[in-house]
């Protein structure tokens, strides 16, 4: 098994995009590359996604993502959590704060 570098920062790219992208939707306050605040999460976690995504197609093709299962399945659940995301926190958030009330 050879080491790459490329791999090493697609996966790591990739796997950083969830907590950055999560912890924003839901107002969790983290630190990233873009600054501390919601947004910024938000679009270090979809900037992350994007250099994972160009580094893959750079180095395997457009034809190698389809055959990498293991990436398209990380895809699918990031893509899951972008769709997902916003409407889990807009739905528990007013139930916990409506039962606060």
């Amino acid at each position: 098994m050879n080491f790459s570098i490329i791999d090493f920062l697609i996966g790591l790219t990739l796997i950083n995009t969830i907590p950055h992208f999560v912890l924003g939707i839901w107002k969790g306050r983290m630190f990233s590359g873009l600054g501390f605040g919601n947004t910024q999460n938000i679009l270090y976690g979809v900037l992350n996604l994007v250099i994972s995504i160009c580094l893959f197609v750079y180095k395997y093709g457009f034809e190698g993502m389809i055959q990498n299962s293991m990436y398209l399945g990380a895809l699918f659940v990031i893509f899951s959590y972008f769709i997902v995301g916003n409407i889990c926190y807009t739905y528990f958030h007013k139930k916990y704060y409506s039962r606060q009330a």
